[in-house]
């Protein structure tokens, strides 16, 4: 049987982020985590393939969850990055008026405020995991949410999702994890975030 899933590639240069997450970041974080969840999610799907009772079966679905999370966590997590405009680099950071900042402003009262709420959300994980912004595809509503370890966002449709797992800013923040999450708004891809809630909520354009 061979290999379903494969490491995505990245849609920037490993040095675009800086300076807000370093090339060593990228490098390790995509080459060797994501490739290792890509692998061992291969693994386990094939080993699940084969198993023969129930038993079998069951013993697999931590391994599953775990890296198939990781897999689908973190091909999200690229996309929703984007070179920095502060930097003169791309179009990350910025969020233009339309469709998401309006429910952004309507569910939180202003963006800074739902940059705090995301920052309080996030920086309350214990241990590892991910802070999201989702939609509700049924009220069109967004919301805050987390998820721990790798467990992807199964509630609501993600727009954006922040990997607040050590690996990816310890080796530039140490464990300041709160110095992160501020340097990371200047790189968020809201473009690729408003695609996802066009789709969402229906309101792609035909």
């Amino acid at each position: 049987m061979s290999a379903t899933h494969s490491l995505p590639d990245l849609p920037y240069a490993y040095d675009a982020l800086e300076p807000y997450i370093s090339r060593q970041i990228m490098e390790l974080h995509h080459k060797k985590h994501h490739q290792t969840y890509v692998n061992a999610l291969n693994a386990a799907e094939q080993a699940y393939a084969k198993a023969s009772t129930p038993k079998e079966r069951i013993a697999l679905q931590s391994a599953l969850k775990f890296n198939g999370g990781g897999h689908i966590n973190h091909s999200l997590f690229w996309k929703n990055l984007a070179p920095a405009k502060s930097e003169g680099k791309g179009n990350g950071g910025v969020l233009a008026d339309g469709p998401l900042k309006n429910a952004i402003v309507s569910a939180f009262g202003s963006f800074e405020n739902f940059q705090q709420q995301f920052t309080t959300a996030t920086l309350g994980i214990q241990g590892s995991g991910w802070g999201w912004l989702g939609v509700d595809p049924k009220t069109h509503r967004v919301e805050v949410a987390t998820t721990a370890n790798q467990d992807p966002l199964l509630n609501l449709v993600p727009l954006v999702g922040v990997d607040i797992w050590e690996h990816a800013f310890y080796l530039q923040y140490l464990n300041v994890k709160a110095d992160y999450l501020k340097a990371i708004w200047q790189v968020i891809n809201w473009e690729e975030a408003e695609k996802r809630f066009a789709e969402a909520t229906g309101s792609a354009k035909l």
